[in-house]
């Protein structure tokens, strides 16, 4: 696998947890709601709404903070990977440029000792 998918794959792993736990946090209301409708006082069925109001808005909370954390992950990784062949790149350069300023220095040497010659 290419390093340029790895970010794509952390975000495509990040939309199926994301979906899974959504999933989860609507079963999870569901089952609250369902309580509610059979609670036999307005006090628990309010209580049991409220609870299931609150379960949906934590859940999809945790569910955004999860895609954050992914898409930060993925942009931390490409970011890496782009310095990293950046840097690469410049080492190479700045040795060939090194290996060039040898040549010259040596040609140079050898003319100067023709030149005494």
């Amino acid at each position: 696998m290419a390093d340029a998918d790895l970010d794509a794959l952390i975000r495509q792993l990040a939309k199926q947890q994301n979906k899974a736990l959504t999933a989860a946090v609507k079963k999870r209301r569901d089952r609250t709601v369902a309580l509610a409708a059979k609670a036999k006082d307005a006090q628990s069925k309010q209580h049991y709404r409220q609870l299931a109001k609150d379960i949906l808005e934590i859940g999809t909370a945790t569910v955004k903070r999860l895609q954050m954390s992914a898409d930060n992950a993925a942009y931390s990784y490409t970011r890496s990977v782009r310095q990293a062949v950046e840097t690469a790149a410049a080492k190479k350069a700045d040795a060939s440029a090194r290996q060039a300023k040898k040549t010259a220095k040596k040609a140079s040497r050898k003319a100067a000792k023709k030149a005494k010659a």
